[in-house]
């Protein structure tokens, strides 16, 4: 199995113990469920972030005045660029970032009317020019297929590795490959955003593009000293201290003031969504609580008309309603 060149350094190993620690000290904290105006929020300053490194002049209310339906002055391209992000963004529970298929279905969204194969890995050399030199060339057209299945499958097989330090080597070996014609550098954010809340829901208070936006200058140069080295540890331990600095910063506003059952329920069903799930799926999610209060909740959840029971004993499972349902009953 193909293993891309990194060393795992002792930054890297005590980065990745305590942004283990933080994210167990958030989920302890119960963190709420997203608000709908925040979860707007978050997401408008996430799609303004990914384009703005790609230099999109787009603002944040301009953007929101598009999601909103509203007509907004610009350049037709740029435009196109931010209905298509927004988009993407908006099917976010629909990309699989362990699958190849998925990617491709987002790019070609992501690059619609804007180049001339969107969804297709590309089919001639790329070079990344910086001032009037040639900064780095990327693997010629004939291997990215190749290499893009290296590495899926290192993200999929690859088990000694923390999740953590694959989601940023990822990101890495998404840019060194180059695999698109164009959209490279939003594909390989988003990527690393869905591996991040894929491992952990915590990760959806923030996002690795808005990290990123704020740290243009040190992103760029953690990429080249990587690129230099021949490995992607330099970059990896940058993108590791964004994100527990990110974490820090989040905790420091937490206030651990114990949810209700209600509250538990409300932000069990955000994450749960329509999916079928076990009393023991249900206190991974609050695993501070005992069995009898999660069979309370649980119980609480069927008497408010929130939850639907299937089974008995053993094979008891339980599914959110659908805001149609719950019209109809």
């Amino acid at each position: 199995m193909y293993s891309p060149p990194i060393t795992i350094s002792k930054k890297i190993v005590s980065l990745c113990i305590r942004i283990s620690d933080r994210l167990g000290y958030a989920k302890g904290a119960n963190l709420p469920e997203p608000r709908p105006n925040l979860r707007k929020e978050n997401q408008i300053k996430t799609i303004q972030a990914t384009l703005a490194i790609e230099g999109n002049r787009f603002s944040v209310d301009q953007i929101t005045a598009l999601i909103d339906g509203q007509r907004v002055k610009g350049k037709e391209s740029e435009i196109v660029e931010v209905k298509n992000t927004i988009e993407v963004y908006e099917k976010l529970h629909q990309w699989n970032p362990t699958r190849k298929t998925s990617m491709l279905k987002a790019h070609k969204l992501l690059m619609r009317q804007l180049i001339d194969s969107p969804g297709k890995w590309r089919t001639a050399g790329v070079g990344i020019i910086k001032g009037q030199q040639i900064s780095h060339m990327a693997p010629p057209a004939d291997r990215v297929s190749l290499l893009m299945e290296d590495l899926f499958e290192y993200l999929i097989k690859e088990k000694e590795t923390h999740i953590l330090i694959k989601a940023c080597v990822f990101h890495y070996e998404f840019l060194f490959i180059h695999p698109f014609m164009d959209g490279n550098g939003r594909m390989a954010r988003l990527w690393q955003h869905l591996i991040l809340i894929s491992y952990n829901p915590v990760f959806r208070f923030f996002s690795i593009e808005s990290l990123i936006k704020e740290n243009q200058k040190k992103y760029y140069n953690a990429l080249e000293k990587s690129d230099k080295s021949g490995e992607s540890t330099v970059f990896v331990e940058f993108l590791l201290e964004l994100i527990l600095s990110e974490l820090d910063s989040l905790i420091s506003k937490l206030d651990r003031k114990p949810l209700t059952s209600e509250e538990r329920i409300k932000q069990a069903a955000g994450y749960f969504r329509e999916r079928t799930f076990s009393r023991k799926d249900y206190l991974k999610q609050f695993d501070e609580l005992s069995s009898a209060t999660a069979s309370r909740d649980l119980k609480r959840g069927v008497e408010l008309g929130s939850l639907k029971k299937q089974g008995d004993k053993a094979t008891t499972m339980y599914r959110f309603k659908s805001s149609k349902s719950k019209g109809r009953s």
